[in-house]
């Protein structure tokens, strides 16, 4: 322990976040000039990791809540190597690998993309259920810990409610906190929105609490190595800290703890760019240096850790070398391949709703994907996730062998713990609720998608049938803007989420077999509450026609030169193959139907396949239960769409297809009315 070295590191994180706001003339000095004491301390003395292989598994890891402090770390990751000092000097530049707000990159520390507050520590946590459940399995040499850092506002956003009722409840004792308490927000000062008493409030939901000095290193050490000891509950260290912490003015007075500090560069500000990087003790020329003391003091830090790393590795090795199933089957949970699955085998009743044909997958998949949570929000019995449920237990405090998370009703925070599942690795999350709440699901399905996550949503009660539940149930405009995501590119240039809509319990089952095969993109599966009547197969297979939904797209009834085509999915498919019987027996025409499961599939197939299934040159008609934009795309300018273009109404769901139009006889006039236009 060496005091003068400590404060010269911490000191140097501030002369860097400051130098790094100020060149870039954007950012968020004050914050990171708060939590540098910290920073310094959690990683020169607690965080466990492998400098020479900064993806190893079982690393310690850091969820950032307040993403607006990514300065706080990169320079703090830059004293570890983990960035040059270009990429420092480049913040929030094109091109630059330090962007505003900090986005996943495992190889220079950073585990999570954060900006939207609440999200990052509550990913934190999911990561922290993922350690727990894969510890249960393998074993307690398995210990490492989840550390998050949040701030105030992270602590405001409604989330955080969510967030820690679940840890709490579940005493995840491998994630630890710290609340960045400097009683400055951007705008205002804390006191003028919130008197509530954050410590006693965690408290009540189960955590471990103590409140320290934020810039007494001892008292961070102590209450770091009292978390790392705890074995029932989370903790949250509040550090009380001060805004912009080192700031000085024109004639070197202190100038700390104002709200003008927060959110952007100090040269703007009351306090003097210059003389607080000289306060500092850093070279007003040269801001991106790493002071030699420090240099020399990480040097032997980043030897020190790379030692432990090794003696854990070897620790890991001998377990690995006496239980070789384990070894193996851990190895393959953390590839992130899928073991030998039989969709086909799954047998369904006939004419289910696709909820009820998702739950026998469920329950097939429950035997065999060992490494899958599956979460509701206080709807299991009717999602139908308890299809898995039956096959297991529910993960409860002290007890993590099961594979099901009952995350209450809380469907954004249940989002966030699945994508921190799958930060975190060797585990497939699933999460569900009805389709309408994934409303409140937005926020983490974006980060699923910028992120680049296989998370799997399940969402049903899918359309306006869900009648008695009156309009604040029934979907009519989340399709077309879940179905938004599929033409929105990822970084890797591909479509940053996979809508599937199946039309039957056949297409439920290529779904699911998608949706698992969809590892680097979120997926949602789109089901009916109702029955529906199953396509009948051309040949003696349904689920062998059903796999070229796994183009997006295809004919489930085809004639050759047909009068028109008639295009849906999910439960309308049904509904256009009972008109197409009256149009073909009463009308002599030849009709052929497509079923597109997944338009943003279907668009990265040949022009030429494509054409096959949707031809330009025919009359396209399309039937949607949500907004005719769902299927716009597909019939072009001049087909038509009949869909739903107003909320939905209280009655049983035969009553509302009757109103609505949505029944075979019904449809057949509407194709007959578009055919006199054409």
């Amino acid at each position: 322990m060496n005091k003068k070295l400590d404060q010269q590191a911490a000191d140097n994180i501030r002369a860097l976040a400051v130098a790094m706001v100020e060149k870039a003339n954007s950012g968020h000095p004050g914050g990171p000039m708060g939590g540098a004491d910290f920073m310094h301390i959690l990683y020169s003395e607690f965080f466990n990791f492998d400098p020479t292989d900064m993806e190893w598994p079982f690393r310690d890891r850091f969820f950032m809540d307040a993403g607006h402090l990514s300065t706080l770390m990169y320079a703090q990751y830059y004293l570890l190597g983990n960035y040059e000092k270009d990429d420092v000097a480049n913040f929030r530049q094109w091109g630059s690998i330090t962007p505003g707000h900090p986005e996943v990159d495992v190889k220079r520390g950073i585990e999570n993309t954060s900006g939207p507050l609440g999200q990052g520590h509550t990913m934190g946590i999911g990561a922290a259920i993922g350690a727990k459940f894969l510890q249960a399995r393998f074993g307690d040499w398995m210990n490492h810990k989840i550390y998050g850092f949040i701030s105030d506002g992270g602590v405001q956003e409604e989330i955080s409610q969510g967030a820690g009722r679940i840890a709490g409840h579940l005493g995840l004792s491998n994630f630890i906190m710290f609340f960045d308490s400097n009683d400055i927000q951007l705008s205002t000062s804390t006191d003028e929105v919130t008197t509530e008493d954050t410590a006693m409030k965690y408290e009540a939901w189960g955590w471990k609490v103590v409140t320290i000095d934020g810039h007494n290193h001892d008292e961070i050490r102590k209450a770091l190595t009292d978390a790392n000891n705890e074995t029932e509950k989370p903790t949250l260290i509040i550090g009380k800290t001060i805004m912009g912490k080192g700031c000085v003015t024109a004639d070197g007075s202190m100038y700390e703890g104002h709200c003008e500090l927060h959110g952007q560069p100090i040269g703007h500000t009351g306090a003097d760019y210059a003389k607080t990087l000289e306060n500092l003790g850093a070279s007003t020329e040269n801001p991106f240096d790493i002071y030699p003391e420090v240099a020399a003091f990480y040097k032997d830090i980043l030897k020190a850790k790379t030692a432990k790393a090794a003696g854990k590795k070897a620790e890991i090795a001998a377990w690995k070398a006496s239980n070789k199933a384990l070894a193996d089957k851990l190895d393959f949970f953390l590839s992130g391949e899928l073991p030998a699955l039989d969709f086909e085998s799954i047998e369904h009743k006939a004419g289910l709703a696709s909820r009820a044909a998702s739950s026998g997958v469920l329950g097939y998949l429950a035997g065999k994907v060992e490494n899958m949570i599956v979460s509701s929000a206080d709807l299991s019995n009717s999602d139908k996730t308890d299809g898995f449920l039956k096959k297991t237990h529910a993960l409860k405090k002290g007890d993590f062998s099961g594979s099901f998370l009952q995350a209450g009703v809380a469907e954004l925070t249940m989002a966030c713990i699945a994508n921190g599942l799958a930060l975190h690795g060797g585990i497939i999350p699933v999460v569900a609720t009805f389709f309408v709440f994934s409303d409140y699901m937005k926020p983490a399905i974006r980060l699923s998608g910028i992120q680049e996550l296989g998370v799997k949503y399940v969402w049903t009660h899918d359309a306006f049938r869900v009648g008695e539940d009156g309009p604040t149930h029934q979907p009519v405009e989340q399709e077309a803007q879940i179905r938004l995501l599929e033409k929105l590119k990822n970084h890797s240039g591909k479509p940053s989420f996979l809508a599937l809509r199946p039309a039957d319990s056949a297409e439920t089952s290529v779904a699911w077999k998608m949706a698992l095969e969809n590892k680097n993109t979120p997926t949602g599966l789109i089901l009916s509450r109702q029955n529906i009547k199953d396509i009948p197969a051309k040949g003696t297979s349904r689920y062998q026609e059903a796999l070229a939904a796994e183009k997006g797209g295809y004919l489930v009834k085809e004639v050759e030169n047909p009068d028109v085509v008639l295009i849906a999915n999910g439960s309308e498919v049904s509904t256009l193959i009972a008109a197409a019987e009256i149009l073909e027996a009463e009308n002599g025409l030849k009709v052929n139907i497509a079923s597109v499961i997944s338009e943003g599939v279907f668009r990265l197939q040949s022009k030429d396949y494509q054409n096959s299934v949707i031809p330009k040159n025919k009359p396209l008609f399309g039937l949607t239960a949500g907004l005719p934009v769902n299927l716009e795309g597909l019939v072009g300018e001049n087909g038509k769409v009949f869909g739903l273009e107003h909320f939905g109404y209280s009655a049983p769901a035969n009553v509302l297809d009757e109103k609505f139009g949505f029944t075979g006889e019904k449809v057949s006039k509407q194709v007959l009315e578009y055919l006199k236009t054409v």
